[in-house]
């Protein structure tokens, strides 16, 4: 995302949404943001909450550096770019996207990078502490993201966002048979 300063400078703000918790994991505004620092914010979430199943993002150019592509491989992480032009295929982040944008960017002029800082971040917290949301049971993503955790036995509790399957796969019918085969 982008916006400006009163200044007219423009400045980037790189949001990390989780797609199961809903919550935004981070949101980084900064004049520019390269693909090492995609890498260094990324690096930092996983160390403190755990390493996700699969990255998606777009294919924005900081997205698909040489950084990002070298750091996924050495860091064993699965990345997913949308395809071109599909911003639904990325739902939950382009929803939260637009929600920032209308919100918070839109209405609000910021007289300096720290001002944009400071704004966003209080933002972030309002939306994951104190915004229920219908699609989590009208919990909160920070209340839903704690129950979800407690629901997993500490052995088996996920480290990352989705880790592995919620649910197995569905089976379905095979119409030439009429017997039931999993889909998978």
């Amino acid at each position: 995302m982008h916006d400006q300063l009163i200044s007219g400078r423009r400045f980037r703000v790189l949001n990390i949404v989780d797609d199961v918790t809903r919550e935004c994991l981070a949101a980084v505004p900064d004049t520019s943001i390269s693909g090492r620092r995609v890498v260094r914010e990324l690096a930092e979430l996983i160390r403190v909450r755990g390493k996700p199943g699969m990255i998606v993002s777009d294919n924005g150019t900081e997205l698909t550096s040489n950084a990002v592509l070298a750091w996924c491989n050495t860091a064993g992480i699965t990345w997913h770019y949308i395809a071109p032009g599909k911003p639904m295929q990325n739902g939950y982040a382009e929803s939260f996207n637009g929600r920032m944008c209308f919100e918070l960017l839109n209405e609000t002029l910021f007289m300096s990078l720290e001002h944009a800082r400071v704004e966003i971040a209080a933002w972030v917290a309002d939306y994951n502490h104190d915004r229920p949301h219908s699609a989590l049971g009208y919990e909160t993503p920070a209340a839903f993201a704690a129950d979800l955790n407690k629901q997993w036995p500490a052995p088996l509790r996920p480290t990352g966002s989705a880790p592995q399957a919620i649910a197995s796969t569905a089976p379905m019918r095979n119409n030439n048979r009429q017997t039931l085969i999993p889909v998978g």
